[in-house]
């Protein structure tokens, strides 16, 4: 079932007799229950199709379609009723200051005119639900950057929403603090089958929750796909340059090197120190990005090819036999 459609969607602004086209010609189909990844460079037009979803900016032409209804076409009042069932996380978590923590997660129930004690009751538990129930009567000012955006997710749930739109929402967390931000979305998606749609920069995101990613440039949408097919073969250049990020960057080495993808494999399995061993060669790795999610691994690691064809082949055929993929890259001969 498709819970947001997206046809031709395009969005222009106009300032002092200039148009900006942050959005262009954009089709997309977002299934229900899924977490969906929208990932460009700064200034791709990613956050301003996400507002377009909701319509807190009214797009210039197209459609978008939620729940069957186009957004464009109907009452002030449906239009209210359908956002209720769309929840909204920033990356500045947008908390009221005077309010304490179950308060700002009350606020939207009580817009929905929702009963006190019932929605304090619901509030609770979805403080409970994403770890803070014991920080009920506590201030935003009190929290950390990271305790303020489960208040966020939160307050974004307690409407019960079929979608959750997350807008940079751990750009401004660490990397420890980011990682439990996006087990909890996980988590959240999983228990209440709530479709989350996340707007990033960042590839990590999209690796580690996301089943589908659409990549933005300049205001189109250049690649979309399973985020397995887009994250091991990359086909827009823009996309290369977001998985295969300046860390792992070795093509201005002069040198040849192998691109190893882990997708899921057993993180406890030494697939390097097995390589060197069966291979009888040294490795040298240019660059590493992987992670170990649940005791399996994700990432990529470039290592620089030796100049012997033979042991080169010895190499593709081990990695082959352990189903790792691989792409070879560097300089010609």
């Amino acid at each position: 079932m498709i819970v947001y459609q997206l046809i031709s969607l395009s969005k222009e602004f106009r300032e002092k007799g200039n148009t900006v086209e942050a959005v262009k010609n954009v089709n997309l189909n977002i299934e229900k229950g899924k977490i969906y990844g929208i990932i460009g460079f700064s200034g791709a037009g990613k956050s301003t199709l996400v507002r377009c979803l909701n319509l807190l900016e009214v797009p210039t032409s197209g459609k978008v379609i939620f729940n069957g209804k186009n957004l464009l076409n109907i009452s002030p009042a449906e239009l209210r009723k359908c956002r209720q069932k769309i929840g909204m996380i920033f990356q500045s978590f947008n908390l009221l200051s005077q309010r304490n923590v179950v308060d700002n997660v009350c606020y939207p129930l009580e817009i929905a005119g929702v009963k006190r004690k019932e929605a304090k009751q619901k509030a609770l538990e979805l403080l409970e639900m994403v770890g803070l129930k014991e920080k009920a009567k506590s201030y935003p000012s009190q929290l950390s950057g990271g305790q303020k955006q489960r208040v966020a997710i939160a307050r974004a749930l307690a409407t019960s929403p079929d979608v959750l739109l997350c807008d940079e929402a751990t750009s401004a967390l660490d990397p420890i603090t980011t990682t439990s931000i996006l087990e909890l979305l996980k988590e959240i998606n999983q228990k209440l089958g709530v479709t989350i749609i996340i707007i990033t920069h960042e590839m990590k995101v999209v690796e580690l929750i996301c089943d589908h990613v659409a990549v933005m440039s300049e205001g189109t949408v250049v690649e979309q796909g399973e985020v397995k097919e887009i994250f091991v073969n990359p086909k827009a250049e823009i996309t290369k340059k977001l998985v295969l990020n300046k860390a792992l960057d070795a093509s201005d080495t002069g040198r040849n090197f192998l691109r190893i993808v882990f997708e899921g494999q057993s993180a406890f399995e030494p697939i390097l120190s097995s390589l060197v061993l069966e291979c009888n060669t040294m490795v040298n790795i240019l660059g590493a990005n992987t992670e170990n999610i649940g005791g399996k691994a994700y990432g990529q690691m470039l290592i620089e090819l030796p100049k012997d064809s033979s042991v080169v082949n010895k190499i593709k055929k081990f990695l082959d036999s352990k189903s790792v993929y691989y792409e070879e890259g560097g300089i010609a001969g």
